[in-house]
């Protein structure tokens, strides 16, 4: 397990796909913001659910989040995209209702950056939200991407289109061990 000072990302098992479907497949009001789809109903166990790597995909590393305080499962992370040639990535988090607002996502964020960097050797990574999603901009920034742009009416959310953010982190901007700041931080 790669560990944080709150958090630790592991591999995914049968059970944590079980326990994502239940609390988050469903979700409406997360899924129409962290999906470029629009949202339908998916049963839990179909092949279409987002949790399932039917195949395993060199581009995309999924792992889950555990809260190391309560040893218990509190979400999943995913670096995606990955691109050898180029060595970038995008990076994505989404936590079970009970764990948000927990202050868990910069740890995420720079664990995820050192698996990147520091196991993959990638030299940048990027996020792509929602323009109010101010818990990811927010946990992104403290671990230190920089806000490299917004595109405008970018996607379609609810009735209505919303802009986006990207943000970017260079490996040699990263550092292994980040100041200890706000909370989340270690």
């Amino acid at each position: 397990m790669l560990s944080g000072e709150l958090i630790g990302l592991r591999a995914r098992t049968a059970a944590d796909i079980e326990v994502f479907e239940a609390e988050m497949l469903n979700d409406v009001e997360m899924r129409v913001r962290a999906d470029g789809r629009p949202w339908r109903p998916i049963a839990p166990g179909s092949a279409a659910s987002p949790y399932r790597t039917v195949d395993e995909r060199a581009d995309t590393v999924p792992f889950s989040v555990v809260e190391l305080a309560t040893a218990e499962l509190a979400g999943e992370a995913v670096i995606f995209g990955i691109d050898p040639h180029h060595r970038n990535a995008h990076l994505g988090l989404g936590l079970r209702p009970a764990f948000r607002g927990r202050h868990l996502g910069t740890d995420i964020v720079r664990v995820l950056c050192r698996y990147g960097f520091g196991i993959r050797g990638l030299h940048r990574l990027q996020v792509e939200t929602l323009a109010d999603n101010h818990p990811m901009i927010n946990a992104a920034t403290r671990a230190g991407f920089t806000l490299e742009g917004t595109l405008r009416d970018y996607a379609w959310v609810d009735g209505h289109f919303a802009d986006a953010v990207f943000l970017g982190q260079l490996a040699t901007d990263w550092s292994p061990h980040p100041p200890n700041d706000a909370p989340g931080g270690p």
